[in-house]
């Protein structure tokens, strides 16, 4: 048997991906899975009980839930921007967002468990925001409308941005069922928060408008 004198060579490394220098991490993929109409309905509906079991309290208490709504420019008040979409001053406040919040809460709800808390949270944020700033003094503001002018407006947008002909339809719908509700963000009606109304708008409109951007930035990651 005979050995080798030469120097020794090991074989050449097959081509990998884990070599110094040349390893890249694979793209992180998350998948969103999306809410059929039948899931979305069950939790926009149970979501609606909710308010109506708190306006049954409320009423019952004599209005005592109606403290925890946006008391503007008031600081230790701040956290209720929070508590004041899920209050009504009254019934008939409540049926008059009862059909509003659930149809559009299902549609937003249809597009993705993220896209829906995105848009959601950033209706409430910035709607009572706008509430807290610029209402007359020593009013109370609650309700859902603000939330639901945000469902509006994410929907009306979201198609624009993503340049989505399917989503665009889906605007065009909800416009010519919904798009009268956009004058509720002029100061038109005593009595109604237009402030919330445009808040919820502004909110809407900046998450749909986050969420494409974001979606665009990791579809050119993964090229």
């Amino acid at each position: 048997m005979s050995i080798p004198t030469g120097p020794w060579q090991s074989p050449a490394p097959a081509p990998s991906s884990w070599q110094q220098g040349q390893f890249s991490a694979p793209a992180p993929v998350v998948i969103d899975r999306r809410p059929g109409a039948v899931a979305s309905f069950f939790f926009i509906g149970s979501w609606l009980a909710l308010l109506w079991l708190l306006e049954g309290v409320d009423a019952v208490t004599g209005g005592a839930l109606d403290t925890f709504g946006v008391s503007p420019r008031d600081v230790t008040e701040l956290p209720q921007i929070l508590s004041a979409p899920f209050l009504h001053f009254g019934f008939n406040h409540l049926i008059a967002n009862s059909v509003p919040f659930l149809v559009l809460g299902v549609l937003v709800r249809m597009t993705g468990r993220r896209d829906f808390w995105v848009a959601t949270l950033c209706s409430i944020v910035v709607s009572g925001l706008v509430a807290w700033l610029v209402s007359a003094p020593y009013t109370v503001t609650a309700g859902a409308s603000g939330l639901i002018f945000g469902w509006l407006g994410f929907l009306l947008v979201r198609g624009l941005f993503a340049r989505n002909w399917v989503q665009i339809l889906v605007s065009a719908a909800v416009f010519g069922f919904f798009g009268g509700m956009l004058w509720g963000v002029f100061p038109t009606m005593p009595g109604v928060s237009w402030q919330a109304h445009l808040g919820g708008v502004l909110g809407g409109v900046l998450a749909a408008w986050w969420l494409t951007r974001r979606g665009r930035g990791a579809a050119t990651v993964l090229r």
